[in-house]
């Protein structure tokens, strides 16, 4: 099986990245262990993982997702696990060497869908996830993620830092939730299944309160708002609305908002993605 890493995951990696040079021996080793037969690689892709389709050796189409220690896939298979296919993809096998998924369609993503409807299945599939963790469990807590990620946000001098962080310095003292959340939702890792209309994948999960969970979908299509006349007051009215159908807490959403666009915008133009990095630091100047 000749096999390229899709480039997107090349460019966020690096050329030089230690697993990715083994990625084609690991692939190769995968799917000869398992006896898959592969029919493609789903591209663009992610930055952190690789997806192939795949047959299983009865025929039952199913998804392989390969991904480094530092995406932390043994987390991923956990909150699966615990899901185990409610409101989120199947967990069929998981190993060293790769997660076997349920096969959904990686075309099909709530982004196909007109905003509102989009808005209101995202709603509907991520409250699903929103369950008590597992006992013992090994996830990170929202106050643990975003504490590492302030660190990095001081080395920027944009503006919106200090507010952002003032805003996670209010919110972490006050957080009272501890559910398990997917920790990167949004309408690109919702797709479209045959077992149910939509299920996400992709987790990051960790452990806080809800808002923090709807804060990154609150930015969908921000490139859309941002061509709006009107951007400012619908980024505003969607916080609202979101808050108020999943009975979170307007301000505690906003807040969390604000904080996850400036850290994601600051994070982006430091990693040399500076057109994406001012979209999301444009977003927040509104909240």
């Amino acid at each position: 099986m000749a096999f390229e890493p899709p480039q997107r995951l090349v460019r966020a990696l690096g050329e030089d990245d230690e697993w990715l040079r083994r990625l084609p021996g690991t692939v190769q080793g995968t799917v000869d262990r398992r006896k898959l037969d592969v029919e493609r690689t789903v591209v663009p892709g992610g930055r952190s993982s690789l997806v192939l389709l795949v047959r299983q050796p009865d025929g039952t189409p199913a998804a392989l997702k390969v991904a480094p220690p530092s995406a932390a896939p043994a987390l991923e298979r956990a909150a699966l696990e615990h899901w185990n296919g409610w409101g989120a993809v199947r967990l069929l096998d998981a190993g060293d060497d790769g997660l076997l998924l349920e096969r959904l369609h990686p075309e099909m993503s709530l982004r196909s869908l007109p905003e509102a409807k989009a808005l209101l299945e995202a709603a509907g599939t991520v409250q699903r996830l929103w369950t008590e963790p597992p006992a013992g469990h090994g996830f990170e807590t929202v106050t643990e993620r975003t504490g590492r990620q302030a660190e990095a946000m001081r080395l920027s001098d944009e503006p919106l830092v200090a507010p952002a962080l003032a805003a996670r310095e209010e919110l972490v003292a006050l957080a009272a939730e501890e559910m398990l959340l997917h920790g990167n939702f949004r309408q690109g890792k919702v797709l479209s299944g045959d077992r149910t209309p939509w299920l996400a994948v992709g987790p990051e999960p960790l452990v806080g309160e809800r808002a923090y969970d709807l804060a990154r979908l609150v930015r969908d299509r921000v490139e859309d708002l941002v061509a709006a006349s009107a951007g400012a007051a619908a980024a505003r009215r969607r916080v609202n609305k979101l808050a108020d159908s999943l009975e979170v807490d307007r301000e505690r959403l906003r807040g969390w908002t604000l904080f996850r666009a400036v850290e994601s915008g600051t994070r982006a133009i430091a990693g040399g993605r500076r057109a994406e990095g001012e979209l999301a630091l444009e977003f927040a100047s509104w909240l």
